[in-house]
C-alpha cells in the first residue's frame, strides 16, 4: 500500500508505526513542518510543506485558534496537491488532526481511507472548564461558548475521518457519540525492555553529584511547568516534603514554556511565579536539595526514573503523560492525582497512590508513607509495571494492535464528502 502520514512534527505519535509499515514493504511518505528539506527516516520519505499564509488583523479571538488550523490546513492541501500532480495516491492517510492539516486531504484524494489520531475534544462541563478554581477565564460566563468553538476543528473532521484511535479510554470517551463509534483505543506503547528497573544505576547532577538507587530521590516531570500539570500544588507541598524528609533530593524535570492551559503573565514564567511563591518558606540547606534540570536527553530521563523512589504526577482531566506510564514501566512508587484519566492507570493501594489533585498536604502524607516503607514500594513499582507490560507494551500490546488498525482502516470504503 502507499501510504501518507500527516503530522506537523512527525513523527510525534507514529515513531513506531510509520518504520513499522515501511518494514512491511508499504510506500509510505509523510508531509510535515518539522523538516525544511526531504529526507528519509527509518524507510519513511519525509517532505516539507510551509505556511506561507498569517493571520489577519480584527479576528474574533473565539475563532482565533480555528483560523491558525485553516491556515495549517490550506497549506497541507497545497502540498497534497504538489503529491498528486507527481503522480502519488495514498490508499489511506494517517493523520493527527489536532493542528487542522488534514482537513481538506478528501477533497484532494477522495478514495483514500482516512484515519485520524483523536487526542481530545474540548468539554466545557464543570469538571473540565472549571476543575481549577484559581486559574479561571477573566469572563467566565462566555469561555464555556470559546471552547465548543474550539472543537469546530473536530466537528470539520468528523465528516472526513473513516476511523478513528486514541490512547486511553478517558479520551475517547471526550467525543461525541457520532465520533466514538469510529475510535479504536489503543496507546502509542511504552518500550518496557528499554524502560525497566536498574539496581546500579547512576544519575548524574548538574554540579557533578551523583545520585544512585541508595538515595532519598523523588521525581516530578513535565514537559511544562505549568498549573496543567499541578506544577503550582506540587511547590506549594514542597517546603513541608523537605522538612519532612531532610535526606531527600527533589528532581525536577520540564521546560518553562506553557504546553497547555492559562499562559502566565507576560515576561513571567509559571516556573519562577511559584519558586517566588514559596522560596522564602524553605532554608537554604533544604532549597539545595531541589534541582530544576529543564529538559533532558531522554537516556538521562530514564536514568532519573530508575533511581527514583517515589514519583510524584498531578494532572487535571486531560491527556495522560507517556512519563507517567515509563516512571511505571521502570517500577517507580506512584502518588498521583485522583482525576479523571489515572483510573486507567492507577489502582489505589495496588499499584500506586491517588490523592485529591488539590490536597498537597495528603500528596506529602502519601509520599512520606511511602519513603517509609520500602516493602510497599517494592509491591506498588512491580505492580505497577505488570500493569505496563500487559496493556501498554509497545511489542506485545500496543504495535500489534496499532497494526491491525490500519489493515481495518484500509478495508473500509471511504465516506463521501458532504457539501
Amino acid at each position: 500500500m502507499k501510504i501518507l502520514f500527516i503530522h506537523q512534527n512527525f513523527p510525534g505519535q507514529y515513531k513506531h508505526l510509520a518504520p513499522a509499515l515501511a518494514a512491511q514493504g508499504h510506500q509510505c511518505v509523510a508531509l510535515t513542518l518539522r523538516v525544511k528539506e526531504p529526507s528519509n527516516w527509518n524507510g519513511v520519505r519525509v517532505l516539507p510543506y510551509a505556511i506561507k499564509r498569517k493571520q489577519g488583523p480584527g479576528i474574533h479571538p473565539w475563532v482565533n485558534d480555528f483560523d491558525t488550523k485553516v491556515i495549517r490546513a490550506e497549506a497541507c492541501y497545497h502540498a497534497a496537491m504538489g503529491l498528486k500532480a507527481h503522480g502519488f495516491t495514498p490508499d489511506i492517510i494517517i493523520g493527527h488532526h489536532g493542528w487542522g492539516e488534514t482537513m481538506f486531504l478528501r477533497d484532494v484524494w477522495p478514495e483514500a481511507r482516512i484515519g485520524l489520531y483523536c487526542e481530545l475534544y474540548h468539554l466545557s462541563d464543570r469538571e473540565h472548564l472549571g476543575f481549577d478554581p484559581e486559574f479561571q477565564p477573566k469572563v467566565a460566563e462566555t469561555e464555556a461558548l470559546r471552547i465548543r468553538l474550539k472543537n469546530l476543528n473536530n466537528l470539520v473532521h468528523l465528516q472526513v475521518a473513516d476511523a478513528g484511535i486514541s490512547p486511553t479510554h478517558f479520551q475517547a470517551d471526550t467525543f461525541p457519540v457520532e465520533w466514538r463509534q469510529k475510535i479504536s483505543v489503543i496507546h502509542d506503547g511504552i518500550d518496557t525492555q528499554a524502560v525497566q528497573a536498574a539496581s546500579d544505576v547512576q544519575f548524574a547532577l548538574p554540579g557533578g553529584a551523583t545520585l544512585s538507587r541508595q538515595d532519598e530521590v523523588i521525581t516530578f516531570v513535565n514537559r511544562n511547568l505549568e498549573p496543567y500539570r499541578g506544577y503550582h500544588i506540587f511547590m506549594r507541598a514542597l517546603p513541608r516534603l523537605l522538612k519532612e524528609r531532610p535526606n531527600a533530593r527533589v528532581l525536577i524535570v520540564g521546560g518553562d514554556e506553557v504546553s497547555y492551559g492559562a499562559r502566565p503573565p507576560q515576561g513571567q514564567t509559571w516556573k519562577q511565579i511559584f519558586i517566588d511563591e514559596v522560596r522564602g518558606q524553605i532554608p537554604t540547606p533544604n532549597w539545595e536539595r531541589v534541582h530544576f534540570l529543564g529538559k533532558v536527553p531522554y537516556d538521562q530521563f530514564i536514568r532519573l526514573l530508575q533511581v527514583s523512589r517515589v514519583h510524584l504526577y498531578l494532572t487535571y482531566p486531560f491527556v495522560l503523560s507517556w512519563s507517567l506510564f515509563e516512571a511505571m514501566s521502570a517500577e517507580a512508587a506512584i502518588v498521583a492525582s485522583d482525576t479523571g484519566p489515572l483510573k486507567e492507570a492507577i489502582r489505589h493501594g495496588e499499584n500506586g497512590l491517588l490523592v485529591d489533585f488539590f490536597d498537597g498536604e495528603a500528596l506529602v502524607d502519601q509520599c512520606c508513607a511511602l519513603l517509609e516503607d520500602a516493602e510497599m514500594r517494592r509491591a506498588f513499582g512491580q505492580a505497577a509495571r505488570k500493569h505496563i507490560v500487559e496493556t501498554y507494551d509497545l511489542r506485545s500490546q500496543c504495535l500489534p494492535r496499532q497494526l491491525e488498525w490500519v489493515e481495518t482502516l484500509a478495508s473500509l470504503t471511504p465516506q463521501p464528502i458532504r457539501s
